[in-house]
């Protein structure tokens, strides 16, 4: 079986390793290599060196939008998984109509961003009709508005993934530790949490990674305004690559700086979550 495998190993893998170069590393390559040109096509780019990431920082609304989204980032991190352990934790429980409450909670992830965006784009504006304000007066309103509705999309994604984790507790612990007379209190920090880190790293990588690539919902709840004050990254990448002419170039490069920092947040977060794995 072992030979077998080896032998037909690479005519199985050769397709997927195809689609993978021409769809993702290829493009990627060329990406990098616009990123230090002038070009409104592909054919008629002309290298420029460093220029374009020169205007990247000389550009208010993109290091704006930097602050905005790395504010959303943290916000979102700490509400989405709050309120997912909590309620994970909570339908863990043997409670009556625990499945419907997990399939209810799920629903909202199988919404498309762009429906979501405007739905509580009418939801949010006609409550704040009554106070003759709409979404965009001012960027707080924007924000929160964003927040509760990243956090209404995800929760119930992460709620199972955290299930999942809680699941797999040994059952042991909790009887060894009521034997010894810990409280509900001790449990919760001593085992459940401790226990739930793998978990915990997989949905502050997921909700890290999903808050930083936040587009849809931001073209349709707000589409930047008022003033481009809550415009995200993603958004002002497209904004900038396809409404500024001219300013192809800098868009490549600021995709390129996008890439890079999420990349090295990711790796950062990993590392400190997977570190208090180990530990435990």
């Amino acid at each position: 079986m072992d030979k077998a495998l080896k032998k037909y190993f690479p005519i199985f893998v050769l397709p997927t390793a195809l689609a993978f170069t021409i769809g993702f590393v290829v493009p990627f390559i060329l990406g990098i290599y616009l990123s230090f040109c002038k070009f409104s096509t592909v054919s008629n780019a002309q290298f420029v060196g460093i220029s374009n990431y020169v205007k990247i920082w000389g550009d208010a609304t993109f290091v704006h939008s930097l602050w905005f989204t790395a504010l959303f980032a943290l916000a979102s991190i700490i509400f989405i998984n709050f309120f997912a352990y909590t309620i994970a934790l909570l339908l863990t429980k043997r409670i009556r109509g625990a499945n419907l409450f997990r399939t209810v909670f799920f629903m909202p992830n199988l919404i498309g961003g762009i429906i979501l965006g405007y739905i509580w784009q009418l939801i949010f504006n006609g409550i704040l009709s009554y106070y003759a304000r709409t979404l965009t007066f001012s960027a707080a309103y924007g924000f929160w508005g964003l927040l509760i509705l990243m956090c209404w999309q995800q929760v119930g994604y992460m709620m199972i993934i955290y299930i999942a984790g809680l699941q797999s507790i040994p059952s042991e612990l909790y009887e060894a530790a009521r034997i010894d007379g810990a409280s509900p209190r001790q449990q919760l920090f001593k085992i459940t949490l401790p226990m739930s880190m793998p978990a915990i790293t997989i949905c502050t990588f997921l909700t890290l990674t999903n808050s930083f690539k936040l587009f849809d919902q931001n073209l349709a709840l707000t589409a930047g305004q008022p003033s481009n004050k809550t415009e995200m990254l993603a958004l002002n990448i497209v904004n900038t690559f396809y409404s500024r002419t001219g300013w192809e170039g800098v868009g490549q490069a600021k995709a390129v700086v996008f890439f890079i920092l999420v990349a090295v947040l990711v790796l950062l977060q990993l590392k400190l979550t997977r570190e208090k794995e180990v530990q435990q």
